[in-house]
């Protein structure tokens, strides 16, 4: 069975980076940049008043109290026209441009106003309260990087570097199926045996959560003219998902339904839990990841190797992350030749460090347990009985907009 690692770098280096498309910024939110973002203006584009107060000159108030003329008044998106001398201020207000002739700003509360005239009760150095022009970021600098996944901070900064258009990558097309006789949809008549599937809601959620754009397929059943006929649905797709149909005694049943349609397989099976059949190979053109059809086993192996793929047709970088750790929370038992992914909670325990609680049982028709979960506990591959205290990898379950 191929281990975790090799099947993940198998399945990312048969993606790239999606072509680039222009989206305006009220649907920039979570798009990932084509390119890098640069500013077509300086912010701010001059010397302003960073509070309300009096423009002058901070060497007329090297001695307090003074008395000085106000000459003028300025609000934001006005201009003082002429120079301010000796003795003189400007009753300025935040955001408006910093008079010529002005060195500083002296705030209204340190202030008495006596008609013309106004009383400085405290001195003040050259720059006070000044936002140099450009302070922000000026005409031509990058502010946004290609690859990075948009926030509202970063639309907002776009807004502000005059960019009302961004390139983005486009949102990957991701056909999910499910299969099975023994399955059926929510709200739907059940017989004796069937159960309701979740797994295809599930995975379009996920999808939609990692910046994707899911094609939901329905439920194919276990007949191999049905399964070819719904697998048609994912042409023009750029992944198609299915669940279910890959395990042992299934495994013939995708095989043969889809050999017709041109599947190349590249691997079956690798050496984790929950999760072991996990297919992954081509048909035509279309990349085609095979998760199990348990929805735990779905929605761990959707984690691990579905949201990088879909990662890197965003065009974001996927390499050279730190893994996350947690200290244990309670003792583990010594672990197989599977690397095993344990469903736990997190807690932050008095010293302000993130503890794991895998839950006491991990077995994998529990979907609420995953529902409850914060996170996956790794165990590698014959990992010794590890005991409380013990720091251990992690991966999130929910970051951003994910949160599955």
């Amino acid at each position: 069975m191929l281990s975790v690692a090799e099947a993940l770098a198998r399945i990312t280096a048969a993606f790239e980076a999606l072509p680039a498309e222009t989206v305006g910024l009220t649907g920039a939110l979570g798009r990932v940049l084509a390119e890098d973002v640069a500013a077509r203006v300086t912010q701010p584009p001059m010397d302003v008043s960073a509070m309300d107060g009096y423009a002058l000159r901070a060497a007329d108030v090297a001695e307090v109290p003074a008395r000085l003329d106000v000459v003028g008044r300025v609000p934001a998106g006005g201009v003082f026209e002429g120079v301010l001398g000796p003795g003189q201020a400007v009753r300025i207000f935040t955001g408006a441009p910093v008079p010529e002739g002005a060195d500083t700003i002296v705030i209204q509360e340190d202030t008495e106003r006596d008609g013309d005239i106004v009383v400085v009760k405290e001195g003040v150095a050259v720059g006070t309260y000044i936002r140099p022009a450009g302070l922000d970021f000026r005409m031509g600098e990058v502010g946004l990087r290609a690859g990075r996944l948009l926030s509202a901070r970063d639309v907002g900064l776009a807004a502000a570097m005059d960019r009302a258009w961004l390139q983005v990558h486009r949102r990957p097309r991701v056909a999910v199926l499910a299969t099975g006789d023994e399955v059926v949809l929510p709200g739907d008549p059940r017989g004796p045996s069937q159960i309701v599937s979740s797994n295809g809601f599930s995975l379009a959620a996920f999808v939609e959560a990692c910046g994707g754009q899911p094609i939901h397929l329905g439920i194919a059943p276990d007949d191999t003219t049905a399964l070819k006929t719904l697998v048609d649905g994912a042409r023009g797709a750029d992944l198609l998902v299915t669940t279910g149909g890959v395990s042992v005694g299934e495994h013939d049943l995708i095989r043969e339904a889809l050999g017709e349609q041109g599947l190349e397989m590249d691997f079956w099976r690798i050496a984790m839990r929950p999760g072991k059949p996990l297919l992954f190979g081509r048909i035509g053109a279309t990349p085609i990841l095979g998760l199990p059809g348990n929805p735990v086993s779905s929605l761990v192996c959707a984690t691990l190797f579905l949201r990088p793929a879909i990662a890197v047709m965003l065009g974001q970088d996927i390499k050279g992350a730190a893994p996350e750790t947690a200290i244990l929370g309670s003792g583990l038992g010594a672990n197989d030749r599977r690397q095993d992914y344990l469903r736990a909670r997190l807690e932050t325990d008095a010293e302000g460090r993130r503890r794991a609680l895998p839950f006491p049982r991990q077995d994998s028709s529990m979907l609420a347990t995953l529902a409850q979960a914060d996170c996956l506990v790794v165990r590698a591959p014959h990992a010794p009985a590890a005991e409380p205290g013990e720091v251990v990898e992690i991966v999130p379950l929910s970051g951003g907009a994910l949160n599955i």
